[in-house]
Order: structure tokens, then C-alpha cells, then sequence
């Protein structure tokens, strides 16, 4: 498929997933850095939240919530950036690394307290919110995680780039693959189930990157004010410019894999899919989520055991999980 059979129909000798409880943080942790793009000073806490509360980030600045959900990303060029709903202003960018911390830590429900607009980078990659996480603690909640069980193929495009969710028994099955013209990158593809473990040891610690001759231009931009080499790998062709050099030679795909997990954090609960990626960034993952919620055949609502939820009803407007409490309340109602 597109040149890439091996991602496509690569299937490992993988037990079934394993239903799990919701979760949330055992204590709250905070710390403080820099915004990527804005370069200002970011305090950050990571809170307990109650059940079916979801992942929700709070502008302590502004006493505003923004719900992690798809339909309320509003700039996927070069990172994502959610806003309140209703209220464009009021936004929060460069969510992805800490959402995918969440979500490779099996974090349900949790609050993102920011005191700004966007979210520190810490060292470019999420290995420090992963830290955090581990030092607050995870508990299981009294209720079961709902996922979204994919029941057909979407998938989204855009020249030679292209992403695609296909059904699959797993939990969330990633293959991804990239091609740069830099040498220092080149090809490079990685195939993944992610559960913790997994998240933690392969994706967790690889960081952000840019070519160094789009920096000076993101700059004059008003842009990449806070990156510098301690927060990201900057490649100028073959040379990796970072004294340290890289944390494995496919660091890279392990990146852009790590934005996948945080970008389809935003389907509001997990997904149980097999996602398959080719040279795909924040734009494209959010419009595979717009086209899976477009059309309720695509998928549909289970309890952790992978029962259905009863029907599966509309969700509104935003066509994603703002029912959430609903669904939980049908699945309670509705016979064994």
C-alpha cells in the first residue's frame, strides 16, 4: 500500500488487550519551563481528575477550561493548538507531547494547569512529563475505560503523505514511516503496540526537530523564540548539530510517532485501532480524526471488555465524545 506492504500488513504475535479501568493521577505534580514557540516562562501542573472527566487543560491565567477534543484544534502547523470552545483566543498550543504522556501512561481523566498559552517544552521530548507521571502516581477509577473500536478503514491524504486507521484487536497499533531529504534522516519507519511499557522504553525520550535553515525564518516569525539545541535536534543535511548527538539513530520516526500518540489522544478516549502513517504531521492526524467521527459507521463506542454501548447515537455537533457521561449511563442501563 503507497509503497509500504511491511507497515501495512504487519501483524505481531500479540496477546489480546486487556480491558483496563479508567485512571487518573494519584497526587498532583507541577514543574516549570520555557514555550517552544513563545519563549515566555511556564508554570505547569498535572491534577487528578474525577471519572469520565477526560483530559482537560485550564488556563490559570485566564480561570478558562479547553477540553483535549479534535474539533477544538484550531493551528496544526507547527504544533497543535487547542481552543476554548466558543472563544478562539483563548488557547493552548504545543499539546501534543504532554497528551501523549497521558496517554502512554493509560491516563484517563486528569487536568493540564498551564498559566499561559502554551505548554513548556521541557527537553523536546515527553520524557519529562512521562517523569512527572511517574512521580504523581497513577490509580485506577471505579468505572471501566470506554474505547473507540474502529470498524472500518479511513483514511486521509495529501501528496505522497498519507494516514489511515484501519480495525484491529490490539488496542492501538502505530506503524509509521518518514522520508527527508536531510541525510542526517532519511527513511526511517518503526511498528509499535503501544501500552506503557512501550511508550515509556521507545518513544518517551525522542525529541523534537528542525532543519537548521528554517530556524532564522521561524524567528524572524515570532516563532521558535524558546527552542534551542537542549530542547530540540537541529539537522543541517548530514550533520546532526547537538554536542550530545542523537539518543538512537531513529530518533526521528520515534518523534513523529510520540505526535501521533499525543495527537489521537484527541478522539477523547482510546482507540482501538491499527494506525498506519507516511510522512504525516499534526495537520493530517487531526483530519483522520475529523473523517473517523464524520461517519458513525466508522466506528463505534465499547466498553472496555469490547461490548458495544447499545446503539450508536449522535454526539452532537462536535461529533466526538462530548457524551461521554451519556454512554456510560446507557452501557449501566443496558442488559448483560
Amino acid at each position: 500500500m503507497d509503497g509500504l506492504p511491511h507497515l501495512a500488513m504487519l501483524h505481531l504475535d500479540r496477546p489480546h488487550y486487556a480491558a483496563q479501568a479508567q485512571r487518573t493521577l494519584k497526587a498532583a505534580i507541577d514543574c516549570v519551563g520555557v514555550g517552544l514557540h513563545g519563549g515566555r516562562r511556564v508554570h505547569l501542573a498535572l491534577r487528578p481528575a474525577g471519572i469520565d472527566t477526560g483530559i482537560v487543560f485550564r488556563r490559570t491565567d485566564l480561570c478558562i477550561d479547553i477540553p483535549a477534543r479534535f474539533d477544538l484544534v484550531v493551528d496544526t502547523r507547527l504544533c497543535t493548538v487547542l481552543a476554548a470552545p466558543g472563544q478562539p483566543d483563548v488557547r493552548v498550543a504545543t499539546v501534543e507531547h504532554v497528551l501523549a504522556a497521558l496517554a502512554g501512561a493509560g491516563v484517563s481523566n486528569a487536568i493540564v494547569a498551564v498559566d499561559g498559552p502554551e505548554i513548556p517544552i521541557l527537553d523536546g521530548s515527553a520524557q519529562e512529563f512521562t517523569f512527572l507521571i511517574a512521580c504523581a502516581g497513577v490509580v485506577d477509577q471505579a468505572a471501566a475505560q470506554l474505547e473507540i473500536a474502529v470498524l472500518r478503514p479511513v483514511r486521509v491524504e495529501l501528496g505522497e503523505a498519507f494516514v489511515e486507521l484501519h480495525p484491529s484487536s490490539h488496542g492501538l497499533e502505530l506503524a509509521v514511516s518518514i522520508d527527508f531529504d536531510a541525510a542526517a534522516i532519511g527513511t526511517q519507519a518503526l511498528d509499535l503496540l503501544l501500552t506503557p511499557d512501550t511508550f515509556r522504553d521507545e518513544l518517551a525520550s525522542a525529541r523534537t526537530f528542525a532543519m537548521a535553515d528554517e530556524i532564522e525564518a521561524l524567528q524572524q516569525a515570532g516563532l521558535a523564540q524558546g527552542g534551542s539545541l537542549d530542547n530540540a535536534v537541529v539537522v543541517d543535511g548530514a550533520v546532526v548539530l547537538n554536542p550530545g548527538g542523537l539518543r538512537c539513530p531513529d530518533e526521528f520516526v520515534r518523534h513523529k510517532m510520540l505526535d501521533v500518540v499525543g495527537d489521537l489522544a484527541l478522539a477523547g478516549t482510546r482507540l482501538r485501532a491499527r494506525m498506519i502513517g507516511h510522512r504525516c504531521g499534526h495537520a493530517l492526524n487531526n483530519q483522520l480524526l475529523r473523517a473517523l467521527f464524520a461517519d458513525h459507521a466508522n466506528w463505534r463506542l465499547v466498553s472496555g471488555a469490547g461490548w458495544p454501548i447499545a446503539a450508536n447515537p449522535a454526539m452532537g455537533s462536535a461529533g466526538g465524545l462530548a457524551g461521554l457521561r451519556d454512554h456510560r449511563r446507557a452501557l449501566a442501563a443496558s442488559p448483560s
